[in-house]
């Protein structure tokens, strides 16, 4: 596909990167010369200096054959204004980025009205998946599939674990729980388990239950199942807006350490239920004087990579229970990651899975649609979400009969509100949302899985 990108900042190098590891014709737009030059030696792309929403820049980006433009600036009403032009002169799908939270109520009226193909508010997608993990703090990450009916947990063995030693077949039959282990990640390497792998601690793992066997399972392997009371959390940027609006929405009590004094007058203003402190959240002194040792939850969101990493590691000798991350640069995703800080949240990274997910989409064949899109384990293993459509050719055949690919596994069925944790006697059906854990990259469509 031909695909231009307008914006060549974190969100926008994010993009490129994904999309030409997809296989796409990638065209960058930014006004900075410097931007353009460094994207097109490091990831051998197309670009122009200037002002995408300029159309004398567009047409030059041929525009007319573009199959989709995504404006990913760090103003909104200048990605609005490009996507419509981009509308006009090519008649191609469009994406835009849009951050502000005065836009977040009226997104659907902005995409209908625009004919948007998408609208991403990252800091708002950020902020949902850290809501997440707060009210199930024993997981590192949660994604969700069928609209929130189906979650894949990601957790960490714990040292003295009942898991610890127990290889797949035990476990079932042990902890008598209808529970799914989909990726085992040990020591950098992920792997999709078989029934005689054996479990160790320090491994991360992912499952997928029905939401009533998530809490029994963890009940039995001695993880913290209840949601935490309270938050403090550190910068009270977008991301710290959105969630703490959802977490009081949820009944826990939320506390915002700014050390902006207009910033914290408007968050008192937008949450009047938190508790607002103007101050620097990197103060040792004051986050004690603040109760970060009776703080169950902590998530640390300045706009510094290494303050929020210092910070997390600090509650941690605080004995707080959920501990979330925000990193930008996941370039030093490996280092950050060697430091087990529970959960990270990359803003950027979950666009460009939004985006990647959109154009995959784009490009079915036929036999179903990709709904969701996770990438797991550093980019080892996506986990799909197929909605299969009445061509699809494979229907009413076990799984235990269909030629799978190597590196593919049925994680779950969804057929008429019914959740199916899949065995090899259940089947795929018109209708069914079916969820696949893979290592193989860029599948598109649910045909992909099969030899």
């Amino acid at each position: 596909m031909k695909i231009i990108i307008v914006g060549g900042g974190k969100v926008g190098e994010t993009l490129v990167a994904n999309l030409c590891s997809e296989g796409h014709d990638i065209t960058v737009i930014d006004r900075d010369d410097k931007t353009v030059d460094q994207l097109c030696d490091r990831y051998d792309v197309m670009g122009f200096s200037g002002n995408g929403a300029s159309y004398t820049i567009l047409e030059e980006a041929d525009i007319e054959h573009a199959d989709l433009v995504i404006a990913a600036t760090g103003h909104d009403e200048l990605n609005l204004f490009v996507c419509l032009l981009a509308r006009k002169a090519g008649n191609c799908q469009t994406i835009a980025r849009v951050h502000n939270p005065e836009y977040n109520r009226a997104m659907n009226l902005i995409k209908e009205e625009l004919g948007l193909a998408l609208v991403i508010n990252q800091e708002f997608a950020a902020a949902q998946e850290a809501a997440r993990v707060l009210r199930f703090p024993s997981a590192i990450e949660i994604n969700t599939f069928a609209k929130g009916k189906v979650e894949l947990l990601h957790f960490r063995i714990p040292q003295g674990s009942v898991l610890d030693g127990m290889d797949l077949y035990s476990m079932h039959e042990e902890l008598n729980c209808n529970v799914l282990v989909c990726t085992l990640e040990r020591e950098g390497d992920m792997v999709i388990p078989q029934g005689n792998t054996v479990l160790e601690a320090g491994d991360v793992i992912s499952i997928v239950a029905p939401l009533e066997e998530q809490e029994r399972f963890f009940t039995r392997i001695g993880l913290e199942t209840h949601a935490v009371r309270n938050v403090m959390i550190i910068g009270g940027g977008d991301v710290a807006l959105y969630l703490g609006r959802m977490l009081l929405n949820s009944g826990i009590q939320v506390k915002i350490i700014e050390k902006h004094l207009k910033r914290c007058e408007e968050l008192a203003e937008l949450l009047p239920k938190a508790t607002i402190i103007h101050g620097d959240g990197s103060d040792k002194e004051l986050l004690e004087e603040e109760g970060i040792h009776s703080t169950e939850g902590m998530v640390c969101l300045t706009g510094i990579d290494e303050e929020n990493v210092v910070l997390s590691l600090f509650a941690k000798t605080c004995g707080v229970r959920k501990i979330i991350t925000k990193v930008n640069r996941v370039a030093f995703e490996e280092v950050f990651e060697s430091l087990n800080l529970d959960t990270m949240i990359s803003p950027k990274n979950i666009t460009a899975e939004l985006i990647v997910q959109y154009v995959r989409a784009m490009q079915n064949s036929f036999g179903s649609n990709i709904e969701t899109l996770h990438r797991m384990m550093d980019d080892q293993a996506e986990a799909l979400e197929f909605s299969i459509r009445e061509n699809f050719t494979q229907t009413d055949i076990p799984l235990s009969k269909l030629s799978l690919k190597p590196g593919v596994l049925v994680g779950a069925i969804y057929r008429n509100g019914r959740f199916i944790l899949p065995r090899g006697a259940d089947v795929i059906r018109h209708g069914d949302t079916v969820l696949i854990i893979t290592t193989i990259k860029g599948m598109n469509d649910i045909s992909d899985v099969f030899r």
